[in-house]
């Protein structure tokens, strides 16, 4: 599975995108574990304490941000989906 990193993400990985070896079926939270299992410092910069994602992250799988999917963190993914990961991003 591609997962595509953005902005200061791409700080901790070294890399936009990065492939993991994962089965058809695992939940959104699950290929996030599998991340951080790769990435440690990724945890703390998407996760609270409560195991949520944070307010100012996006998690897009095929074009959906995760709170508008109808499971969330516990959607079932397949390995040819399209995962994006963006940290807040501010400016102006």
């Amino acid at each position: 599975m591609d997962i595509n990193f953005y902005a200061t993400l791409r700080l901790i990985t070294g890399k936009k995108t990065v492939t993991l070896d994962v089965e058809d079926g695992i939940t959104v939270r699950q290929m996030l574990e599998n991340v951080f299992e790769v990435f440690p410092p990724l945890r703390k910069e998407l996760m609270t304490s409560e195991n949520d994602l944070h307010g100012h992250v996006h998690v897009f799988v095929n074009g959906r941000d995760v709170p508008y999917l109808a499971d969330v963190l516990e959607t079932r993914i397949t390995r040819t989906d399209k995962l994006d990961i963006f940290p807040a991003v501010g400016g102006g």
